[in-house]
């Protein structure tokens, strides 16, 4: 049973993650937090960070790492191949389809109208994490006085890195990492 759930759970997130992994990124929580109770969101925030930093697809690689959370080895293959067969149907026939239609107006038109929605659920993704990160919550507090300044710090400067500086978002997390080590230890 818990086979089952973890692949049509996987499989409807590979089915509507219209934008990549980060717009994934609300789904899959709504699956494995909210819905079902597979994990915590500490846990979730902590799957989504290794996704992140592990090569490959940031949706395929929270599909193995909750399924391995879930149920072992069995589950991350159970979810990884969910979360994968409708893509491979659906980017099948939308190349087919584009191929052929590709110089319609409507075609245009889809296509336009899906990017603010991409948008719109990545900034949701982001400002989940973002809460949890800087409050310890999901969603942010009425009073702000909980915040957590070492995570603003890092926050900060990392933005300021990435925008400013144009350094490697990789040596940025690695940097992050390695200061979060050194500030939390201190305080």
């Amino acid at each position: 049973m818990r086979y089952l759930e973890l692949f049509f759970s996987f499989f409807q997130i590979g089915l509507f993650s219209i934008g990549g992994g980060y717009a994934a990124m609300p789904l899959i929580q709504h699956q494995a937090v909210d819905l079902h109770a597979w994990l915590t969101m500490t846990q979730f925030a902590d799957i989504m960070t290794i996704a992140e930093m592990t090569p490959g697809p940031i949706a395929i690689n929270s599909a193995t790492f909750v399924g391995i959370q879930v149920a072992g080895i069995p589950g991350a293959l159970v979810a990884t191949l969910g979360c994968i067969l409708p893509s491979c149907g659906i980017v099948l026939t939308l190349a087919w389809l584009y191929a052929c239609y590709q110089s319609l107006t409507l075609v245009q038109g889809v296509l336009a109208g899906l990017r603010p929605a991409v948008v719109a659920m990545i900034a949701s993704a982001g400002i989940s994490l973002i809460c949890l990160s800087f409050f310890g919550e999901r969603k942010p507090p009425a009073d702000i006085s909980g915040i957590n300044g070492i995570s603003v710090l890092l926050f900060g400067a990392g933005l300021v890195a990435l925008r400013r500086w144009k350094i490697s978002p990789i040596w940025v997390m690695a940097g992050a990492g390695v200061a979060g080590v050194a500030l939390y230890s201190v305080f």
